[in-house]
């Protein structure tokens, strides 16, 4: 079958796909190519990778070539993306668990994104999986429709529909909880006590909505600190992160509270303590989140560290849910703003989502159950109605 090979370059670590003959599989190595020239993450072009590698095997099991496949030949893969069984000559009488929507739709989404890509490139076969789309006169107009007007807009042939899902959120107790298991001011000593590096960083995921990623790769140059003004934090793209950690979105400044600046110095008045001003050539280049205890001291935090950590705080505090991840900390705070009602446009700049719209189809359900909400008080709706009448 064919696999994922992980490749280390001069830029940094990427993914190719090899066939079952471990050679690479070019046609995918060249759309793969395309997306690190547009600047795509690592991380992309790896769950790109795994997905391509899927259908190579399904191809290669098949003894079918790449550029002579039709809609047919992709919803049988999607039907084996759904069983689990891509690749494979039986289908088992025990079949594995169903697969997610959203992992069926990811895994096409790389695939389709590879014919998509050859079809601009001229490859026949591919632009037949794609159709062009006209918008009737009268019909709703898509955002940025006035865009395609004249030519149309190119859409896939084949679609998997994902339902939605609200997305999981904390409580107001649970963070709060989650800190002070982290670290407590003791106001006898006038110091912290406990793990004041994590509650730094759960107070900022719940403060901002940063990614993991983003809040690992901040470097104390990108804390400007309120001087008279609102401290900031500014997301930096940069390549060079030692784990591969990147600011998905690029840049952008995300404003925060003075309760949480004081907690930032704090910190790094801790950090001095241990003696990170003086072992550091620079300090402003260093990573706030660092290695104290084990590894290397004063090196950037792993993502595989928190996640290992954030198990064990759930094993210390009731309540927590068990799939709680730091990823839920950006859906809480997303959720919280439109709550209290932040327009959307704003809290997608805040997210930094390249398009306002990736903002609507993940919280479009928060704005809508709270404007329900508001129809459930019967009774003020009808006395409004009313007092119309009255006049």
């Amino acid at each position: 079958m064919a696999g994922t090979q992980r490749v280390a370059t001069r830029e940094g670590v990427t993914w190719t796909v090899l066939g079952d003959d471990f050679r690479v599989a070019e046609p995918v190595e060249q759309y793969l190519e395309y997306l690190r020239s547009t600047d795509c993450s690592p991380n992309t072009v790896k769950t790109y990778a795994r997905g391509l590698a899927l259908w190579w095997s399904f191809l290669e099991q098949r003894s079918q070539s790449w550029d002579e496949i039709g809609v047919t030949d992709l919803g049988t893969f999607v039907g084996q993306l759904r069983r689990g069984d891509v690749g494979e000559d039986v289908v088992a009488l025990r079949p594995h668990k169903r697969a997610a929507d959203a992992t069926v739709a990811a895994r096409m989404r790389a695939v389709l994104g590879l014919y998509r890509y050859h079809a601009a490139r001229g490859v026949e076969v591919a632009g037949r999986l794609y159709e062009t789309v006209r918008t009737r006169p009268g019909s709703y107009l898509p955002f940025l429709e006035h865009v395609a007007r004249q030519s149309g807009r190119r859409s896939s042939v084949v679609k998997v529909r994902v339902r939605a899902k609200p997305v999981p959120v904390l409580l107001p107790g649970q963070m709060a909880a989650i800190r002070e298991a982290e670290a407590s001011w003791k106001s006898s000593d006038g110091t912290w006590v406990g793990e004041l590096r994590y509650r730094l960083l759960w107070t900022l995921l719940e403060e901002t909505g940063l990614r993991l990623g983003e809040a690992l790769g901040l470097r104390h140059r990108d804390w400007k600190t309120g001087t008279g003004t609102t401290a900031q934090v500014e997301v930096v793209n940069r390549e060079d992160h030692p784990h591969g950690l990147r600011a998905k979105s690029g840049y952008r400044r995300v404003f925060v509270g003075s309760a949480l600046d004081r907690l930032y110095g704090d910190w790094v008045w801790a950090l001095c303590e241990a003696g990170a001003d003086v072992e550091l050539d620079d300090w402003d280049d260093a990573y706030i989140f660092c290695n104290l205890h084990r590894g290397r001291r004063f090196a950037p935090l792993r993502p595989e560290s928190v996640y290992k950590h954030l198990d064990a705080v759930k094993r210390r505090v009731p309540g927590l849910p068990e799939r709680l991840t730091p990823h839920w900390y950006r859906h809480t705070h997303a959720t919280a703003l439109l709550l209290a009602g932040v327009p959307m446009h704003v809290v997608s700049r805040r997210l930094g989502h390249a398009d306002v719209q990736t903002t609507i189809n993940t919280y479009a359900h928060v704005t809508e159950d709270a404007e329900l909400r508001a129809c459930a008080d019967w009774e003020r709706i009808t006395k409004a109605w009313g007092a119309d009448d009255e006049r």
